[in-house]
């Protein structure tokens, strides 16, 4: 009878053990998972900031203000603008070969 309350002790203490650890790691996978959720809550954050950015930076009036600054470019005159034409429009239902499309 000894040995098996000294059995059984054995395996409760095993158990609790086993219990604790579980525990432990548990706490421990979920507080990493909330660190990298606040992560990906940043990166969500900073690629709008981002998107933003690109968005303000690539407005046409910016762009033409920094030719037209930093560059020394301007827009040509009327006289010096030649507007060229195709010779042959594509139907749209042939390729550019001409040949017509299924």
């Amino acid at each position: 009878m000894v040995k098996l309350n000294i059995l059984l002790a054995l395996i409760l203490i095993t158990s609790a053990l086993g219990v604790v650890t579980s525990q432990h790691k548990a706490r421990s996978l979920f507080a990493a998972l909330e660190s990298e959720h606040e992560t990906a809550r940043q990166l969500d954050v900073k690629w709008g900031q981002l998107q933003l950015e690109q968005s303000t930076l690539a407005m046409h009036g910016r762009i033409e203000q920094i030719a037209r600054t930093k560059l020394n470019m301007k827009a040509p005159s009327e006289s010096r603008v030649q507007i060229v034409t195709a010779a042959h429009p594509v139907d749209a239902g042939e390729n550019s070969a001409g040949e017509r499309m299924p």
